[in-house]
């Protein structure tokens, strides 16, 4: 299969949870509201070796972007979308990439910069070929570095978000799951 933008939505469709998310989302009205991660790029892996399409996925996140950096407005998103998909059964991870600086150096124990946007949260994943995500109301794809990674199985650093320890760690919880996988570092 030749990954595609086309072929990528598609694929992430087929698993029926990706298809309610993106059907539903509009609904909150949410600015640069867009589905991302695991739960688009594990479809096409899971596509490749026949499992199932939601296989292996933990959870679907969500990414938006709300000038409003109070938890209180957050939070009101959250809850509006556990009542949104509350029949899914499936951990839905809502955040606004507006406030992801504010907490992350408290979690994580290392600074985090200000995003203008939620495709800046997209850049900073950890795995290059994973920063994929999908606009729920235009359905435009956004993959700065492209898909020919995840077409071809290839798990390398992300040059935004330089973190071996951590880009280690992810890799390997990928390969284990898809042995296929090959890491970069």
């Amino acid at each position: 299969m030749t990954l595609t933008v086309e072929t990528l939505v598609s694929t992430a469709m087929t698993n029926p949870i990706n298809a309610q998310i993106t059907s539903r989302l509009p609904s909150l009205g949410l600015n640069q509201c867009m589905l991302t991660a695991g739960c688009l790029f594990q479809a096409v892996l899971n596509h490749q070796t026949q499992q199932p399409p939601a296989w292996g996925v933990k959870d679907y996140d969500v990414f938006y972007f709300d000038p409003d950096l109070s938890w209180e407005a957050e939070n009101e998103v959250i809850n509006a979308a556990q009542l949104l998909f509350q029949d899914l059964d499936v951990n839905i991870e809502v955040k606004n990439q507006a406030r992801v600086h504010l907490w992350y150096g408290q979690r994580f124990g290392k600074p985090y910069p200000q995003l203008q946007s939620a495709k800046d949260g997209i850049d900073r994943y950890l795995i290059a070929g994973t920063c994929i995500g999908l606009d729920v109301e235009t359905g435009e794809v956004y993959a700065p570095y492209g898909l020919d990674d995840i077409e071809q199985g290839v798990l390398r650093m992300n040059p935004k978000n330089p973190q071996p320890d951590l880009f280690d760690e992810k890799a390997k919880s990928y390969q284990a799951r898809w042995q296929w996988l090959r890491i970069y570092g």
